[in-house]
């Protein structure tokens, strides 16, 4: 079972350790006595991870703290050799093992839980507006991608405390994957609003902004329609000065001439933060949480018989769970075996594909001698 908690901030863990196994249970005993359960096998990890499958279907998505989900499942325990006595078999020398556990290759994936989403182009300045908002302490410098990852920082407001993410800057074709973009991108998924942060001092910041709202809309249809305000930055520099004196544009959104240098224009800012985050609908969900039943490779549902140059293989939901339910290495064991293979239409099947005695057969991963 995985299960999110705020006492984990990251996935390292898992990349230290790629392989995880709950303990097995123990055979039965004299007495009629049953062999004790499998302990199960919790992992913690840290809110908003979400769990894949091998085909990228999501198999959880732990977006609170206590949310779990069954990840794969443990395997059932076989019947004693008490099961199978009768009036004929007094003693049987056989037991019937249990069935192997569930086995998953899973992706964990990280996704900040924010309220506010602060992407841009590099070198916008979003990491010195959170550092201007937030306790938070980015790494900010004077060049593209100084955040290499997602910071988050707690801003208190009249409106209560927000959790505040700097998104890493965005590129033109980021959508597509260019630079650091989708690494990034899916971070913004959870966020209620976006502020599109723009460097005012850039040669065309209007055209910047026109980049990055692109961007988000190839990303994320929904993404693209959430609130959001408009935060043109660094009116301390005088080339911001001169495009704010010169800018007439209407938005949808508000526009907030600032400088995360300074501090002017920050109280604005949030005012509108705080409102645009009061009547911002709740994100809504970016796929279908599937809960998935975990088949075992190569299984069939029905009986087949496929002739190889070496032999005979039988495939099949029923047959591979009695080979897995057989204990092949005691006399009554197989004895039985035969019997359900018959049961079951296995030996008739063989035979219309024209199986001879002697001839290789494999079911699962075990190999007989056919013999009539």
């Amino acid at each position: 079972m995985m299960k999110a908690t705020t006492g984990v901030t990251d996935l390292s863990l898992y990349k230290r350790k790629l392989r995880w196994q709950a303990d097995p249970g123990a055979n039965g005993a004299g007495g009629r006595k049953t062999g004790k359960n499998g302990k199960h096998l919790l992992l913690e990890v840290p809110v908003g991870t979400v769990a894949l499958d091998p085909d990228g279907a999501v198999i959880a998505d732990l977006d609170h703290p206590g949310a779990s989900a069954v990840i794969a499942k443990g395997g059932s325990g076989g019947r004693g050799n008490v099961h199978f006595k009768s009036s004929t078999r007094h003693a049987p020398d056989f037991a019937e093992p249990g069935i192997k556990g569930e086995e998953l290759a899973v992706t964990l994936d990280l996704k900040l839980i924010a309220e506010v989403g602060l992407v841009g182009l590099p070198n916008a300045g979003k990491s010195s507006l959170l550092s201007a908002f937030t306790a938070a302490r980015p790494k900010v410098a004077a060049y593209p991608f100084t955040t290499l990852d997602p910071q988050l920082g707690v801003a208190d407001s009249r409106g209560g405390r927000i959790v505040m993410a700097d998104i890493p800057g965005l590129i033109e074709g980021a959508s597509h994957g260019a630079g650091l973009g989708l690494r990034f991108l899916r971070h913004v998924e959870r966020t209620k609003i976006l502020v599109y942060v723009v460097d005012g001092s850039a040669p065309e910041p209007w055209k910047d902004l026109a980049t990055v709202q692109g961007e988000v809309e190839q990303f994320s249809a929904d993404l693209a329609t959430r609130p959001y305000v408009i935060a043109i930055n660094k009116i301390d520099l005088e080339a911001a000065r001169k495009f704010r004196a010169r800018s007439r544009r209407k938005a949808a959104a508000p526009i907030h001439f600032i400088s995360a240098q300074t501090g002017d224009g920050l109280p604005g800012l949030m005012d509108a933060i705080v409102a645009t985050l009061a009547g911002a609908p709740e994100p809504k969900p970016q796929g279908p949480v599937r809960a998935i039943k975990l088949a075992e490779a190569g299984a069939r549902t029905d009986l087949e018989v496929e002739r190889m140059g070496w032999g005979f293989v039988v495939r099949g939901d029923r047959v591979e769970h009695l080979v897995e339910r057989t204990d092949l290495e005691s006399e009554g064991g197989l004895a039985r075996f035969q019997i359900e293979l018959d049961k079951i239409g296995v030996n008739a099947a063989l035979e219309a594909a024209g199986v001879q005695a002697g001839d290789t057969v494999r079911v699962a991963e075990v190999e007989f001698e056919y013999q009539p």
